[in-house]
């Protein structure tokens, strides 16, 4: 007899995923279950599958695996982090609002904004970015066009009017050689930016588009949107706060002086629950 297997399908800012509570049932075979369940045609339709899981370390509370689309595992995401506050909260697995989350990245603490006994929002702490790691970019003689920034996985922002390349563009240099590992690839344009007579804190608005890797094209990125504001930053673009515009909404990024921690904040979505067999 087959067995079925309980889900839930939610998203942030439009990066989807397929959600199943290891704490309740097991998935035999998480990277076959990722090909075939994010198929929008013959399976659940999603850019991955996340397990949500008890922390087997006292450092954090819950555990977050995460497979994307092709099956391959990625080290963090943002908009799966907030989705999994929001989950744990409203389905009654947990009454707090600081919840700290075991990734393959490190341990990450989740906000939680409560309205009214809902989550409206998530603000995550990501941690400090790494500007130079040989193990996922090895290209800074090879490729000048873009900025190297690691949110745990490595990202490769690139400042353009074009930022509809993504496609093309996007999905040759996630295999360049110059990425050991492969990467994100952002395309990213200055919408309201940074002038002389703006001071540092304002927000700078900037549109982004994603290539992930082993998803392609997606609605939004949290670790992207970060290296994006951060390679914004660097580049003089910006100050320590943006607004990141990306194709399935928006998320608010600071990276901040007094510890050097990425914040990013943004909204999480139900979509809908149900069952498939294995």
């Amino acid at each position: 007899m087959a067995q079925k297997i309980r889900f839930t399908k939610m998203h942030g800012c439009g990066n989807d995923y397929i959600y199943v509570n290891t704490m309740e049932q097991k998935v035999p075979n998480p990277q076959e279950a990722a090909v075939r369940w994010s198929d929008r045609y013959k399976g659940i339709g999603s850019d991955g599958l996340v397990l949500i899981g008890k922390s087997p370390v006292p450092e954090a509370d819950y555990t977050m695996h995460i497979y994307n689309a092709d099956g391959s595992e990625a080290m963090m995401c943002g908009n799966a982090s907030r989705c999994i506050g929001k989950y744990l909260y409203e389905r009654g697995l947990t009454t707090k609002t600081e919840i700290r989350l075991l990734t393959l990245s490190g341990v990450k603490t989740l906000k939680l904004h409560i309205i009214n006994n809902k989550v409206e929002s998530v603000t995550v702490d990501m941690g400090e970015p790494v500007l130079e790691d040989e193990s996922q970019f090895m290209g800074y003689r090879v490729l000048d066009k873009g900025t190297f920034v690691s949110m745990g996985n490595p990202h490769y922002v690139i400042f353009t009017d074009d930022v509809d390349q993504v496609g093309e563009t996007g999905r040759m240099l996630e295999k360049h050689p110059a990425f050991p590992q492969r990467c994100n690839i952002e395309f990213a344009k200055i919408v309201s930016g940074k002038t002389a007579d703006r001071t540092p804190a304002d927000i700078t608005t900037i549109r982004t588009r994603v290539w992930e890797r082993g998803s392609g094209i997606t609605q939004a990125c949290g670790t992207g949107a970060c290296a994006t504001a951060v390679a914004a930053a660097l580049k003089d673009k910006a100050g320590r706060k943006s607004d990141i515009v990306m194709d399935g909404g928006t998320l608010s990024i600071e990276w901040r002086e007094s510890d050097n921690h990425v914040y990013m904040t943004g909204p999480a979505e139900f979509v809908f629950d149900g069952e498939i067999e294995i």
